[in-house]
């Protein structure tokens, strides 16, 4: 009941409450506020559950990312099997067969991790999804890094008085460098979930009548440390690749290195602005993307052309016609 001003007592106008409040009772003079989890009805008249909202693996958006997560783990899982039942041929040992597995099985881990995005956030999804994410990306990209090096100390050490290049680029030093390389990142993780840990948050900011579940990143430097050591090796990645992109076909890898390095850096770079002004499930979804766009975008450049060679060109596949390449 509102009240009419300058009106007697008997004159009062009949009105609704306001969004969130209800009166369910007759003649009331005040409206009820609904509980911070619920929100009012169409008449007004009872508290309603607020709807939730998360990226969830039933819409149609969470089963097309988590397809093509599985469809990446199984291509990974292919081509691994590919370059293991032909590890004696000369491409896959011309191109470091060792770091050419365990980068296989680092852009797997980074398909799976995308997994972790998707579903109602939770306490131990939204400390590892990044965590993981971190990881496998610094893994893979370390990979890289080293393949690149080591193309470079080997041209370098088939000129004169180049072959002690070669020495600090042994089986022994290429794994040791990974490590130490994916050790740091896995260091930035530990420091940031001790100190600011990534906590499941119930965001009402976005729409008023439903509940947002979302994963706070607890410290945004934290994420941006993360994401910054990704990107300081990726460049690193790239601008040695560029460096040996010139250097004769037999070491053409360098050329895929570059062109995947180029994509990665592509996406990542459009991810900051698309994740910064997309809102709740939605930023997820970007992630999620930029994941899966940059993980199929290394798969491809790089072992697009080699599993082309070793399952349709096997003339190809030869010592003669590597070693041939940058004469011909």
């Amino acid at each position: 009941m509102a009240r009419k001003k300058g009106e007697p007592e008997c004159c009062f106008d009949c009105i609704p409450c306001s969004e969130g409040e209800i009166s369910n009772t007759t003649d009331s003079m005040e409206c009820t506020s609904c509980p911070e989890d619920f929100w009012s009805s169409l008449q007004r008249d009872h508290c309603v559950l607020k709807k939730t909202e998360f990226l969830s693996y039933h819409e149609p958006l969470g089963i097309c990312l988590t397809t093509t997560s599985v469809l990446g783990t199984f291509i990974c899982i292919v081509v691994l099997g590919i370059f293991i039942h032909h590890h004696s041929t000369p491409i896959v040992r011309a191109n470091n067969s060792e770091l050419s597995f365990l980068l296989l099985v680092s852009l797997k881990l980074c398909f799976l991790c995308s997994l972790l995005f998707i579903g109602r956030p939770r306490l131990w999804t939204c400390q590892l999804r990044h965590a993981a994410f971190g990881i496998s990306f610094v893994l893979c990209v370390s990979c890289i890094l080293v393949k690149t090096m080591v193309v470079l100390a080997v041209f370098r050490a088939s000129k004169p008085g180049g072959e002690s290049s070669l020495k600090w680029f042994g089986a022994v030093q290429q794994r040791g460098t990974v490590l130490f390389l994916t050790s740091i990142q896995a260091a930035i993780c530990t420091v940031w979930l001790v100190a600011a840990s990534p906590m499941p948050h119930k965001n009402t900011q976005y729409h008023s009548d439903k509940i947002v579940y979302e994963c706070a990143v607890g410290s945004t430097v934290g994420f941006a440390v993360l994401l910054g050591y990704i990107g300081l090796l990726a460049v690193l990645s790239f601008l040695f690749a560029f460096l040996a992109k010139n250097l004769p076909d037999s070491f053409n890898e360098a050329k895929l290195i570059t062109f995947s390095m180029l994509i990665f850096c592509a996406v990542w770079v459009a991810f900051i602005p698309a994740y910064i002004s997309s809102p709740g499930k939605y930023a997820d979804a970007v992630e999620v993307f930029a994941i899966l766009a940059s993980s199929f975008g290394l798969l491809v450049a790089l072992f697009g052309p080699k599993c082309y060679i070793i399952l349709l060109r096997p003339e190809r596949n030869t010592k003669k016609a590597i070693m041939s390449r940058g004469t011909k």
